[in-house]
């Protein structure tokens, strides 16, 4: 059993019986109070967001999880599959795993599965991606005064807002943690 001081931003705990991920943690010393960890935690089968208050010193119990890189393949329902690049196994993956940026992925890419034991409990697309833009409307000539976005739709389908240089046809590199424009690729 660890402590409440040996966690950090991503670790998996088991909190009341349920699988929960640290999305926010931070050491608190109020006044003349004794100190404590606040903790924000996402729970990996529902989705829901917990709070919860650790004492300093309190045992929490933090599960091991294995990680292990594996190739998209395609979605299928409700589900993704992946393969296992070592000894090509593919594996149906819930698509909630991996949240809106399912909408950013192509066939071939690798995403990080987490498991514990042989049941997967996370999925991470790459931060980055490059795509191409197959919808776009030109931008007006003399309209760069402020930082102006439009619309642009990707290969796979998904809406990015970019710049109003960025035309059809170009190649860009999207940050999938926060659907966002990071530059173009030359």
């Amino acid at each position: 059993m660890a402590n409440s001081g040996d966690i950090n931003v991503g670790t998996v705990l088991r909190f009341n019986g349920e699988l929960c991920r640290i999305e926010e943690y931070q050491h608190r010393t109020p006044g003349n109070l004794r100190a404590f960890y606040q903790a924000r935690m996402r729970n990996l089968k529902n989705g829901k967001i917990v709070e919860n208050r650790f004492r300093a010193g309190e045992a929490v119990e933090v599960v091991r999880v294995d990680y292990k890189n594996m190739q998209f393949i395609y979605p299928e329902g409700e589900f993704i599959v992946v393969m296992d690049n070592d000894n090509y196994e593919q594996i149906h993956l819930p698509a909630f795993l991996l949240g809106d940026s399912l909408k950013f992925l192509k066939e071939g890419m690798e995403i990080k599965v987490s498991f514990e034991g042989d049941d997967p409990i996370l999925a991470e697309p790459p931060v980055f991606v490059e795509l191409v833009i197959t919808y776009a409307e030109p931008g007006v000539k003399g309209d760069t005064a402020t930082n102006t976005l439009k619309p642009a739709t990707m290969e796979t389908g998904a809406v990015v807002n970019v710049p109003l240089f960025v035309n059809e046809g170009e190649k860009i590199k999207i940050d999938t943690r926060t659907n966002s424009y990071v530059e173009r690729v030359k």
